[in-house]
């Protein structure tokens, strides 16, 4: 298990929106860590349809944020961006680049996270493996993803007797909603709506967490 990554007690793991402007979302990303820096464990860089080039910047835009938090900063689907910008690892789905894939091009320090729905056989698999944590989802209908499998805290609780790789609950979560996936044994919840859509701000969105996972 990658010593960056916590087992206990559970943070947050904050995903980008799919589509943002580095410059600006940096400054936000800072203040939302700033609000609560002890519950945050994580940031993936999520972006969909944009081009390399764009991809890269947007990761040279949030590595030092991450970094200047001693938070590592994961890329979504690209170990190939991960590697070109000094990003600390790479999130891989059911049908992206393959572990082996990422593990090869990154080295044994990166942090490499599977997607693994609700399926034990996978989360075994990926943890075998080498996987420094697995996510399993969709715990609650999300509106920025359609969701095409369901979890159960049942999965949570498999998981975290069975071993210390951390696992990470992701869909639809809230502050509201999140008590029983951090009772389960969620190691990370990973948000993003409910932080960056909050009436508020999202430095209140992480700030509305910080009561939930403190107790």
């Amino acid at each position: 298990m990658n010593e960056r990554l916590t087992e206990d007690p559970c943070k947050l793991y904050l995903l980008t929106p799919p589509a943002i402007d580095p410059d600006t979302f940096a400054g936000e990303l800072s203040r939302a860590i700033a609000a609560k820096p002890e519950i945050v464990g994580a940031v993936q860089l999520r972006l969909k349809d944009v081009g390399d080039d764009d991809f890269k910047r947007a990761a040279d835009a949030l590595v030092p944020v991450c970094h200047g938090f001693d938070i590592p900063l994961i890329v979504n689907d690209r170990p190939d961006i991960a590697h070109a910008t000094g990003a600390d690892g790479v999130h891989v789905g059911q049908q992206d680049a393959s572990y082996g894939e990422a593990r090869t091009l990154l080295g044994p320090d990166a942090i490499i996270g599977v997607t693994c729905h609700a399926s034990r056989d996978l989360a075994i698999e990926a943890g075998d493996a080498g996987a420094d944590y697995v996510a399993f989802g969709a715990f609650f209908p999300s509106q920025s993803k359609e969701a095409k499998h369901h979890a159960t805290t049942e999965i949570l609780e498999f998981w975290s007797q069975m071993t210390i790789i951390p696992c990470v609950a992701i869909g639809g979560i809230t502050a509201e909603n999140c008590r029983p996936l951090v009772d389960a044994g969620a190691n990370y919840l990973a948000v993003i709506g409910s932080i960056w859509n909050h009436p508020d701000g999202p430095d209140a969105g992480v700030r509305a967490f910080a009561d939930v996972l403190a107790s």
